[in-house]
Formats: C-alpha cells, sequence, structure tokens
C-alpha cells in the first residue's frame, strides 16, 4: 500500500470511506482478490486526502482507476 501514514481522518469522514469501499466492492463479482481491494482502498484514501467527501463519488473513481489500471 502507498505511504498513507500521515493521514488523520475524523470518524465521520472513516464512514463515509467505508461506505464508499463498501459500495465498490459490492459492484464486483465474488471473491475479490486482495490486489483489487488494495487498489480501490489506496483510490479512496487518495481522493478522500483530496478532499473529496461524496461516497458515491469515491467508489466510482476507485472503480475507474481500478479498470484502468487492470489494462495496463
Amino acid at each position: 500500500m502507498k505511504d498513507f501514514s500521515h493521514a488523520a481522518f475524523p470518524p465521520d469522514v472513516i464512514a463515509i470511506m467505508t461506505v464508499a469501499m463498501e459500495r465498490a466492492l459490492s459492484t464486483l463479482p465474488h471473491p475479490v482478490g486482495s490486489a483489487f481491494i488494495r487498489s480501490i482502498a489506496e483510490t479512496i484514501l487518495r481522493s478522500t486526502k483530496e478532499g473529496e467527501r461524496d461516497p458515491a463519488v469515491l467508489a466510482r473513481m476507485a472503480l475507474l482507476e481500478l479498470l484502468i489500471t487492470t489494462r495496463d
């Protein structure tokens, strides 16, 4: 995982990220591999750190980035 050791989020933002993660994962066929989970989590962390707070947008961004990176 990329370095997010200095990232700190209040409980309400962590709740938003949790919703986004659950939404993103719920759209993928099971079982979801750990590499996909890690990629989604990193995107959600990075996007949240940059200021995004809409869980639907966070989930969508994570899935789109996952789609782009798996094509490389």
